[in-house]
């Protein structure tokens, strides 16, 4: 039996003349690596977090649709006038409210662009179409509710109100828009738990 080293396969001392030698354990060159953990987990945090946050916005819509609105149009109009400038202020001057309100736009326009940059093209794509709905939602409420909420304000003292139309353009008009708020909200929700769907399907999961 031949013991030259110089003609033994198994030793070499050379590592430029294994394939693998110069690369990671179980990858041969060319191969990209996985994405790491801290950039994956951030991904993923920005969808959960971003579904939740619409699901919150449709949740408080949705509150006003079958209970709050119906609620108080059963009740006398300076009573319907104080309980909504009340609200009003309540929301307007709630910081978690405000953040839920902007970041569930934000959100899901930032993992829309990470996402697209991924080249995650179908999970960008239903993100990005639920921050249009998002997007819609906030035209909405700046253009009629908002507007619609100041004018109430601007009442004063229901005691002292004489004029009541403002409220009749509430149980018309801003009952009809909210409960659009609410049905876009839902559309963006839907599409943000699909974009979790197939972002879980083309994550590769780590042992």
């Amino acid at each position: 039996m031949n013991h030259n080293p110089a003609h033994n396969p198994y030793t070499h001392t050379n590592p430029n003349s294994y394939p693998y030698a110069s690369t990671p354990h179980g990858t041969h060159p060319g191969h990209t690596p996985p994405p790491t953990p801290a950039k994956t987990s951030l991904r993923t945090t920005l969808l959960l977090t971003s579904t939740l946050l619409m699901g919150l916005m449709a949740g408080l819509f949705f509150a006003f649709d079958v209970s709050v609105m119906p609620g108080l149009s059963d009740g006398d109009n300076r009573t319907y006038i104080t309980a909504m400038q009340n609200i009003n202020a309540e929301i307007d001057g709630n910081g978690l409210f405000g953040m839920a309100f902007v970041f569930a736009l934000l959100l899901p326009i930032a993992s829309a662009i990470i996402e697209f940059r991924k080249s995650n093209r179908k999970v960008a794509v239903w993100t990005a179409a639920a921050a249009l709905a998002y997007f819609v939602v906030l035209l909405i409420t700046f253009s009629v509710n908002i507007p619609l909420n100041n004018e109430l304000a601007q009442l004063g003292n229901p005691a002292k109100v004489t004029d009541f139309s403002v409220v009749e353009s509430f149980k018309t008009t801003w009952v009809a828009t909210n409960i659009m708020r609410t049905l876009l909200c839902i559309t963006a929700l839907t599409a943000l738990s699909r974009s979790l769907m197939l972002y879980g399907r083309a994550t590769p999961h780590r042992a």
